[in-house]
């Protein structure tokens, strides 16, 4: 059938307060080499936690999924692991041409990364009713993926208007879910239409903890509640189901534009023990102009992972969860906007990067990711802008590593050459 104007948005960064000062990068050379890093027990993307029999994105089908505690006492810095990578599309492969979404998949093998996230939207499937399905929609996108042996991380989130709480106005797609059953319906019948064609790994919603994302504004209790009814939903027609939480945006909290941080935002849920219910964590740290692996005294986004004081490794271990994956679903820099362009780490006043900077975050994402040992897998956001650059259009749209007409940027071969790289020295 004929496609539809979009009705969803792709996740939208956002530039983060980093101070320019630094004490220094980290050595990361000889870090790279998989005896060095060890890391977490997924071959592939996941664990559940140390010693959790959870099935992995790798173990194939059938293994039961069990959500009791480790029984051992291994952390993440002892386990061996294999850093995996992604591309983060947001809501783009849904409307692409047969010819334009071949040639997206076609890029992202041959960019080596393994993982394709792509958002889910409940509105796109059914944006008039709860009997209406247009599955076809994303059958494409998996089965474009699947072809290429790519996996295939949906993000389910995205109300449609007739589902939506209606304290928050149903214009707005970031709208919560008024029932949340029925959004636990939804993602119950995509994991059983799903899940025979090889997609066992979901994440649920994106960027709750700030009001871009969660239109009514935060709510941890509110985000505990819909995680658990969807998490049993989905895992009642796929017990191999691997879930990550929404993806966390890295932001302060600022009350008057209504964000939650990361580490309070995951600290709440831990208190609801809301972290019984996935088998991951995601987290979305953009750190330009600074490169990923560029430490300053307060801390970047990267080293809010594990090397602030209050960093979500130690928030997970606070609640009984220590050696808890962590994904990064989406990292970038975006190349064009109005204001004044980075073409170093150093650079003040700036919004965005050059080319080139662009193009060595992209490659210093690689190390920096391996460096720490509980992160899993790590995606680049995005794989195309989103619009033509000119005087009126949104950084937001611009984060891709090829332009709106297709051509590559220099980034795309820095992190191709970066992947390739780690390949080669952990085999």
């Amino acid at each position: 059938m004929s496609q539809l104007p979009r009705l969803s948005v792709p996740a939208r960064p956002r530039s983060h307060r980093v101070l320019p000062s630094r004490i220094g990068r980290r050595l990361l050379g000889g870090l790279v080499s998989v005896g060095v890093l060890g890391a977490s027990v997924a071959v592939l993307v996941a664990t559940t936690g140390v010693g959790s029999p959870s099935r992995t994105p790798d173990d194939g089908i059938g293994t039961p999924v069990s959500t009791s505690p480790s029984t051992t006492s291994e952390s993440a810095s002892t386990r061996s692991r294999d850093l995996r990578f992604g591309l983060a599309f947001g809501d783009t492969l849904t409307w692409m041409t047969d010819a334009n979404l071949a040639k997206a998949m076609d890029d992202a093998a041959e960019l080596g990364v393994r993982w394709v996230r792509v958002d889910l939207s409940w509105r796109n499937i059914q944006p008039d009713s709860s009997v209406q399905f247009l599955w076809e929609r994303f059958d494409r996108v998996v089965d474009a993926a699947r072809t290429r042996g790519l996996d295939v991380l949906p993000t389910i989130s995205y109300t449609p208007r007739w589902a939506a709480d209606p304290n928050c106005g149903s214009t707005s797609q970031t709208c919560p879910p008024a029932d949340n059953a029925q959004f636990a319906e939804f993602a119950r019948q995509a994991a059983a239409r799903y899940a025979p064609r090889g997609v066992h790994t979901w994440e649920i919603w994106n960027e709750p903890n700030i009001k871009p994302f969660w239109h009514t504004g935060p709510d941890a209790d509110r985000y505990a509640k819909l995680l658990a009814v969807t998490a049993p939903a989905i895992r009642a027609v796929d017990p191999t189901a691997y879930l990550l939480l929404g993806g966390l945006a890295a932001v302060d909290t600022i009350p008057s534009r209504q964000y939650v941080s990361h580490q309070t935002f995951l600290a709440e849920l831990g208190r609801r023990g809301a972290l019984k219910q996935v088998n991951a964590i995601s987290y979305h740290p953009y750190t330009y102009p600074l490169l990923p692996s560029t430490e300053t005294a307060t801390g970047t986004r990267f080293q809010e992972i594990d090397r602030t004081p209050d960093n979500l490794v130690a928030i997970l271990k606070r609640y009984g969860k220590p050696d808890m994956p962590i994904w990064l679903t989406e990292t970038g820099a975006p190349t064009w906007s109005t204001g004044k362009a980075a073409d170093s780490e150093d650079a003040q006043g700036t919004d965005h990067a050059t080319l080139q900077l662009q193009a060595k975050i992209a490659a210093d994402m690689v190390p920096a990711s391996a460096a720490i040992p509980s992160v899993d897998v790590v995606f680049w956001y995005s794989y195309q802008d989103g619009e033509p650059e000119n005087a009126t259009s949104r950084k937001s749209r611009h984060y891709g590593l090829t332009y709106y007409g297709g051509l590559r940027k220099p980034a795309f071969e820095a992190l191709e050459k970066a992947i390739r790289d780690y390949q080669q020295k952990k085999d």
